[in-house]
């Protein structure tokens, strides 16, 4: 004869197995932190405090890596706003554009939205998309977010073409804009909007450059300036002209205001214009100067203070008139050196320069034995800011994205 449970023993049963499904998952809970934690170091070296991280590449399971943030205040004194890419496997420099939200001051952030999401179709045509550049203009409420797109087609995506959305409430959903183009080339951004004043007209200036060089020999590797007065419709405004001493690639530019009242100055990234591959002899960013507000500019010159071996470094200017430069040291992203045996792209450093001085001696803004590039800043207080970058191992670059804070000091 068949036995049968009681029901005080099917209860235990019952109990047994909910008490194995909850310690499971608090184990996979714990394997998941872990893994999240894992290649983070302990401590770090530099000016950068209050370190914590925003996204990690574990978070996205289609994605190879996460990189270049972009970070503007939010409507709140303690409200941030931070875009960043998560990369296709498989591709370079292209996949999906994210946001996410912080209203603690950075203390912790939010489940990202997306802006720009590659399996969103336009009719039979796929898209992805890279570098996103945060805007929001004075005295409005509405927060651009503009970015490349490109053909997801492409192995990278250097063939890419400006993309635009908006977002009406602080960040927390976004509405994609058709950009009216004026210019009709390839284009790579990766710096902030400018506002600036043309013929009496409020102008919003975008540096952006072309590498149309790569794939066309008839090609070229040029610097120039967007401009719009309604963020919609943007134009050809000027073009970075090169050194007379010699060609010079030219890119990833930073506008901020100059010394003088009424001037603006860009620094850029800078490498080799017939091979890319190397930087410049020696590796330094190059400048120029406008004087009418961004519609012509002069000879780009080397930066001989301002070291730059091809890769993006953050220039501006704090309320008090100080200029900073935020930079890695060292050897070009694959080069190995001594001192570097996994290739540059590691600390980032910085330097100061109060108006009309020179620049500072070098100093650490984060040092952590860690790949770490792309530093972008936003000034939230006078002297106070900010500050977003990805950062990954000692070995693999873009694992994670990076916020601290950093006070600009003498």
């Amino acid at each position: 004869m068949m036995s049968q449970c009681s029901p005080t023993t099917s209860l235990r049963a019952t109990v047994g197995t909910f008490a194995v499904s909850i310690c499971t998952l608090l184990v996979a809970i714990t394997m998941l932190c872990a893994v999240s934690v894992a290649d983070e170091p302990e401590t770090h070296r530099g000016d950068v405090t209050d370190v914590r991280v925003i996204r990690r590449v574990e978070q996205h399971s289609y994605a190879g890596k996460v990189w270049q943030p972009f970070i503007i205040q939010g409507d709140k004194k303690k409200d941030l706003v931070v875009a960043f890419g998560a990369e296709l496997s498989g591709k370079s420099d292209m996949g999906d554009i994210l946001v996410s939200l912080s209203n603690d001051d950075g203390d912790s952030w939010s489940e990202p939205v997306h802006v720009f999401d590659h399996r969103q179709r336009q009719g039979a045509i796929q898209f992805a998309y890279a570098n996103p550049v945060l805007f929001r203009a004075s005295r409005q409420a509405v927060i651009w977010c503009f970015a490349m797109r490109c053909p997801i087609v492409q192995r990278n995506s250097e063939e890419s073409h400006l993309a635009g959305a908006f977002s009406a409430d602080g960040g927390r959903s976004w509405t994609p804009v058709e950009m009216a183009m004026r210019y009709g080339g390839p284009l790579i951004i990766v710096a902030g909007i400018v506002e600036t004043e043309i013929d009496g007209q409020k102008t919003f200036l975008l540096p952006a450059h072309r590498n149309t060089l790569q794939k066309d020999p008839l090609g070229s590797r040029d610097h120039f300036i967007l401009s719009s007065t309604s963020l919609l419709e943007w134009k050809l405004e000027a073009f970075i002209p090169q050194p007379t001493s010699g060609k010079v690639f030219l890119h990833e530019g930073h506008i901020a205001p100059g010394d003088s009242a009424g001037e603006l100055k860009i620094v850029m990234r800078t490498a080799n214009y017939e091979n890319d591959r190397l930087t410049t002899d020696p590796p330094r960013a190059y400048s120029s100067i406008s004087r009418d507000g961004g519609r012509t500019w002069s000879e780009a010159r080397a930066e001989p203070e301002l070291h730059n071996a091809k890769s993006k470094a953050y220039f501006g200017r704090a309320a008090n008139g100080t200029h900073i430069y935020v930079y890695n040291d060292g050897p070009a992203q694959r080069d190995k050196a001594p001192g570097f045996p996994n290739g540059g792209r590691m600390a980032l450093r910085y330097k100061i320069k109060s108006p009309g001085g020179a620049w500072s001696e070098e100093r650490t803004f984060y040092d952590a034995g860690i790949k770490n590039s792309y530093p972008t800043l936003i000034e939230v207080e006078p002297g106070e800011f900010r500050c977003v970058w990805d950062s990954g191992t000692p070995d693999r670059a873009r694992t994670h994205i990076h916020f601290g804070k950093f006070t600009l000091k003498p």
